[in-house]
């Protein structure tokens, strides 16, 4: 009896780790995720472009990095680029603007030590995301079975962004057969390593149109071969000038659908959201 009780605790204290999260910005957002994008999990996220992929891949890097003593994980990112969209200037803008909302909800907090002041600089933020620039589907083959390695020398990463995964194999792809294996391959090793180092895994995808039943419908790209690679997944979409997060798939949670907003300081609630809204492209 005594080895069961153990083994319930370890199962609880796991199911309690699995549910760390990394806040998106937006509470509508948050949410419909269930607080947030989850550690140990592969989300994909797809949608049309300049409805802000990217910009969400880029505030999820600054906001893992959160100090633990104002509700963040205090991790560190991989942003691994296929397609050259990491702009350093909108980097450094969303870190600020993830700053200075620290600050509204925490005003005296940061005064109490020079770590803490150290902490919130935008410079901080940048050097805290491990950025992989790459050209081709060979070198996101290397850059992922590298991943292993990589993740062990640094153990205080807690979120992976590929910005795209399909990219380079809807470009450089003829063999249908081996980029399913070879992508099917890559999941796997997404996957396990979501699991072994507690990290989020987020996949941004692209939008392309598919003949279906007589019409032309918007899907994911490399939907089939992709289908079972993510845990969840998230589809951003427009309704009319209004962005909206759908999600598609959760092993727990309900389809729902939410607003959000691309502002200045980066991805915040829709109907709150006093700033200026940016039409990224």
């Amino acid at each position: 009896m005594c080895g069961s009780g153990a083994q319930s605790a370890w199962d609880m204290l796991s199911d309690e780790q699995s549910q760390k999260h990394i806040t998106t910005g937006s509470g509508d957002l948050n949410n419909i995720l269930g607080g947030g994008i989850h550690c140990k999990e592969v989300t994909e996220i797809g949608g049309v472009p300049g409805v802000g992929k990217t910009q969400l891949g880029i505030q999820l890097a600054i906001n893992v990095q959160i100090p633990v003593e104002y509700g963040g994980l205090g991790g560190k990112a991989v942003y691994i680029d296929t397609e050259g969209s990491f702009m350093v200037e909108r980097v450094y803008q969303i870190a600020e603007g993830c700053i200075s909302d620290i600050l509204e909800h925490f005003p005296h907090s940061h005064e109490k030590s020079s770590s803490g002041q150290k902490q919130l600089q935008p410079e901080h933020f940048l050097a805290d995301i491990f950025y992989f620039r790459i050209c081709s589907y060979t070198e996101q083959t290397a850059a992922i079975n590298y991943l292993e390695k990589f993740l062990g020398e640094h153990k205080d990463v807690r979120i992976v962004i590929i910005d795209s995964v399909t990219f380079h194999f809807r470009q450089d792809f003829d063999d249908m057969a081996l980029r399913t294996r070879v992508l099917s391959g890559l999941s796997l090793k997404l996957m396990k390593i979501a699991k072994t180092y507690n990290l989020a895994v987020v996949l941004l995808n692209q939008v392309t149109t598919k003949f279906t039943e007589g019409s032309f419908q918007l899907t994911l790209a490399l939907g089939d071969s992709w289908s079972h690679s993510c845990t969840n997944r998230l589809i951003l979409y427009w309704n009319g000038n209004d962005r909206y997060a759908y999600l598609d798939k959760s092993p727990s949670l309900p389809v729902a659908s939410a607003p959000y907003a691309v502002t200045g300081k980066g991805v915040r609630d829709a109907v709150s959201s006093n700033h200026k809204r940016v039409r990224v492209t």
